[in-house]
């Protein structure tokens, strides 16, 4: 049987590979670069929104608690990060690339700030670490757009 930490990091890391191959391909396929923005920014705002999504069993479990958040701070958040992710899909390539590098900067800054106790270290680490890629690709398709268009 495979732990808990190890499954969570491979998943994450397979995670990364549709960010990398998009920046990758918007450098060696700039006749296609358009529908690989596209693509990049689909798949940002379905992992934000699954991202979101991990905030409601959290939710489930406080009840009538209210350390450090309440369930319905909790929900809200979950839902902000939600509509953040479907608002940024009707929006251009320019606002699309402010939204999401700021959804995910402060979708880390929830979790490291005020969702710290309900998550274990090594999962904190993790998504550091995996945020911190997916902002560098975040900015990459970001400093590719401008410089292109």
């Amino acid at each position: 049987m495979i732990a808990v930490a190890r499954l969570a990091v491979l998943v994450g890391i397979l995670g990364l590979i549709p960010f990398l191959a998009a920046v990758s391909c918007l450098f060696s396929m700039p006749a296609h670069s358009d529908m690989v923005a596209g693509w990049f920014y689909l798949y940002s705002a379905g992992i934000l929104a699954f991202m979101a999504g991990v905030y409601w069993p959290i939710a489930m479990q406080l009840g009538n608690r209210c350390y450090p958040l309440s369930p319905l701070v909790t929900m809200v958040l979950s839902q902000v990060f939600f509509l953040t992710a479907g608002l940024g899909l009707l929006l251009t390539t320019g606002w699309q690339i402010l939204l999401y590098t700021t959804a995910y900067l402060a979708l880390y800054l929830v979790d490291a700030r005020w969702m710290r106790a309900y998550w274990p270290n090594w999962y904190l680490r993790l998504r550091m670490g995996l945020t911190l890629v997916v902002l560098a690709c975040q900015i990459a398709v970001g400093t590719w757009f401008f410089l292109t268009h």
